[in-house]
């Protein structure tokens, strides 16, 4: 009876390991790896890949699936048609825009187009919903100085990919950028990362120059302004740098592509800034303390 009853034992054990094997292998299908999924992506997208560089970007800052992660100024969702798939099905994707009293602060931007941004944080969902599929992560949309309170310690990693220079710009117009690393170490959990590529100013340029109206920062501000919030800085990489980028006193960092402005009709000048490239970038992780 006792050979019985271990045979039985035996033969119910194979079957439930079977079953749990079989799950993890079916859950293993449903997340692409991220190789898979930059390998899918338009070529438009692609062609971004040698200045982005978004796979060495994410594992950098150590974004893995099933995280919860708030990425900043998602725009038409370049990084976010990335993300959502390279999250997956458990994980969830936040995008957080400016909030709504920076935008008449730009000067050009109609009021029939500031009004229509009052319901950013539905309509990007929206949007969103139409990137993702039943492998890809929950989304969610946010605008700084506005976090929920629930939402408080529940983000394993917040991004910031080319989206502090504004926030700095106007920073004495309404504490935007203190506020939006402030909202960054309240939303993340104890020990998240907060990962910062942005277009990177010169050290010796002025420190008036590179306050963010030209699109460039100085790596020490950052680090300077994260670490007054109460982040660690953690390391930096030169990933996204581009020594080619030597921009002098008259440049923004718009002259280069994509945007070459400035050089749009006028082929030659337009050829000389494809040939530098995107902008130069720093690549910075902190980590909210875990105590």
């Amino acid at each position: 009876m006792r050979h019985l009853l271990l045979f039985a034992s035996t033969l119910l054990f194979a079957a439930l390991s079977h079953g749990d094997h079989h799950g993890h292998t079916a859950h293993a299908q449903e997340a692409a790896s991220l190789g898979d999924i930059l390998a899918a992506q338009p070529d438009e997208v692609k062609a971004r890949y040698p200045y982005r560089n978004p796979e060495q970007t994410l594992a950098f800052f150590g974004i893995e699936p099933g995280m919860t992660v708030v990425e900043a100024l998602p725009g038409g969702g370049w990084y976010s048609k990335i993300l959502l798939p390279a999250l997956g099905p458990e994980g969830k994707l936040v995008g957080a825009n400016y909030p709504a009293n920076i935008w008449p602060l730009f000067g050009f931007i109609s009021a029939e187009r500031i009004a229509e941004l009052a319901t950013w944080t539905t309509d990007w969902t929206a949007i969103a919903e139409g990137w993702r599929d039943r492998h890809s992560a929950q989304v969610d949309a946010v605008l700084f100085g506005s976090i929920p309170e629930e939402m408080a310690g529940s983000a394993d990693a917040i991004l910031f990919i080319r989206a502090m220079h504004n926030l700095a710009r106007f920073e004495d117009q309404g504490g935007f950028l203190t506020q939006a690393i402030a909202d960054a170490h309240k939303v993340l959990k104890p020990g998240g990362i907060a990962g910062i590529v942005q277009h990177a100013a010169r050290d010796e340029m002025s420190d008036a120059w590179a306050n963010g109206s030209r699109g460039y920062l100085k790596p020490a501000f950052v680090i300077q302004s994260m670490e007054a919030a109460g982040f660690i800085y953690e390391s930096e990489s030169d990933i996204n740098a581009n020594p080619k980028d030597q921009h002098g006193e008259e440049d923004i960092v718009w002259r280069l592509p994509p945007s070459l402005m400035g050089s749009r009709d006028k082929p030659e000048a337009a050829a000389a800034m494809r040939a530098i490239g995107e902008s130069n970038r720093m690549t910075l992780k902190f980590r909210k303390p875990a105590a």
